[in-house]
């Protein structure tokens, strides 16, 4: 059996079609969810981009015991696992922070492909440039947030990222392409082999939002004001217009759209060369999005309202639950074990996950009774099946939602139903303490 896992950063689960959204096209993701099964329910348990990689390259949770850090010397990633177990791997991606000096995420990997230039990644250097276009270019896209102190930071980043792009010629450009056409040419290269592992880790949809002209125009026809594709992480008064928050919106399902559009020829390689056949062939991302769906823009707050904690899980297995649905709790620590048990191996040891064959297959309803999220030093939050109790930190108030009654997490319930606040408190605190990192 191989192993193709995608990963799409900051992908929100509520912007794809077949998990009920009605306005963004993804018709890729659709097509694959019908050759799949689709799992509602799933959460990232540590936040944000390194952590959640962390926690499903180890199969653990490390909020609790990490920060934003890489791996340390006696961790056991599942791409060195498998390696030990005659497997044949490959990690192909363009997030900065898996490739960065210091950061050894593609450990275990026999061939590691970085598509260089995301974010702040200081690929092209401002000697290259013409820097008054990179100014005019800065003036257009980036306002400053008066309600926020992190201006500088951001826009010094967005700088680079404005240099990165700059040799931008074509679409097949695009950091998002480069990804998936190298992971292409790794499936051709490798075609009718076996125990094959392919990690494929996109940075897009994460900000900024610079879609092709085309997809910029697609959600929000006719906008004629400021087009900020990099909006600092702010709460939104005080810093966006109502218009110029719905166009940051429709720039994000712009990426959601060109992002489905390039997984979707590295789908249909896969399809043609024979993958969907011998393959489990996962779709993840590590968190969502906010969007002011509670007042803020980006991932300003340590709150982890589900547009944040959400995450799509497609599981592709041969012959197995095509086009079916499992609605239960499970978390991205969870997608190591599930590779093991895939690729035929047992998981490696001390891992807080566990499979979701079982699951795929309809052997169990579900896997765990809870799904927990949070941040190390920082927020945190616990989900049943109904409940969903957010406990923010520092001087704010913790949260509780009746999610069946309002899945967007907008009415706050906790003054009628103070004994399931206590409950889930008592329930996360019970598994924080049984949780451990040897």
């Amino acid at each position: 059996m191989n192993v193709i896992v995608i990963v799409a950063d900051s992908f929100r689960k509520d912007h794809v079609g077949c998990y009920g959204n009605d306005w963004v096209e993804t018709p890729n993701l659709d097509r694959f969810a019908t050759e799949s099964c689709l799992v509602d329910g799933a959460y990232a348990d540590s936040l944000y981009t390194a952590p959640c990689r962390t926690s499903m390259m180890l199969g653990r949770i490390n909020f609790p015991f990490r920060p934003w850090q890489p791996f340390e010397r006696d961790d056991l990633p599942v791409a060195e696992w498998l390696w030990d177990k005659g497997f044949t791997s490959a990690l192909v991606t363009d997030v900065y922070h898996l490739h960065k000096p210091g950061y050894n995420y593609g450990r275990g990997f026999d061939e590691r492909v970085f598509i260089r230039g995301q974010e702040y990644d200081p690929w092209i250097l401002p000697s290259q440039v013409d820097e008054a276009q990179i100014d005019a270019l800065y003036e257009q896209h980036f306002k400053p947030s008066e309600v926020s102190e992190k201006n500088e930071r951001f826009a010094e980043m967005f700088r680079q990222y404005l240099r990165n792009i700059s040799v931008r010629e074509t679409e097949e450009d695009y950091f998002c392409a480069q990804v998936c056409l190298r992971a292409i040419d790794w499936l051709e290269a490798h075609q009718g082999r076996d125990n094959l592992f392919l990690w494929v880790d996109l940075f897009d949809p994460h900000e900024p939002w610079d879609p092709p002209l085309e997809l910029k125009e697609q959600y929000n026809p006719g906008y004629e004001g400021m087009e900020i594709i990099d909006p600092v992480p702010s709460q939104v008064e005080g810093y966006l217009t109502p218009e110029e928050m719905q166009n940051v919106r429709a720039l994000y399902a712009g990426e959601i759209t060109f992002v489905d559009r390039w997984i979707g020829r590295l789908l249909d390689a896969a399809r043609q060369l024979g993958y969907f056949d011998d393959s489990m062939i996962v779709f993840t991302s590590d968190h969502g999005e906010p969007l002011d769906d509670h007042g803020i823009v980006r991932k300003h707050r340590t709150w982890m309202y589900e547009e944040l904690a959400a995450v799509p899980l497609i599981l592709h297995l041969p012959g197995q639950a095509a086009g079916e649905r499992r609605e239960a709790l499970v978390r991205l620590s969870d997608i190591a074990p599930t590779i093991c048990d895939a690729a035929g191996v047992e998981a490696m040891p001390n891992i807080h996950g566990t499979s979701l064959l079982p699951l795929v297959r309809g052997e169990v309803e579900r896997v765990r009774e809870t799904a927990i999220t949070g941040s190390f030093n920082g927020g945190r939050a616990i989900r049943d099946e109904r409940w969903s109790l957010l406990m923010p930190g520092a001087s704010e108030e913790d949260e509780l939602y009746d999610r069946q009654a309002d899945p967007a997490e907008q009415q706050n319930v906790m003054d009628e139903f103070p004994h399931e606040a206590w409950r889930l408190e008592c329930a996360l605190q019970r598994e924080l303490t049984e949780l451990t990192w040897e």
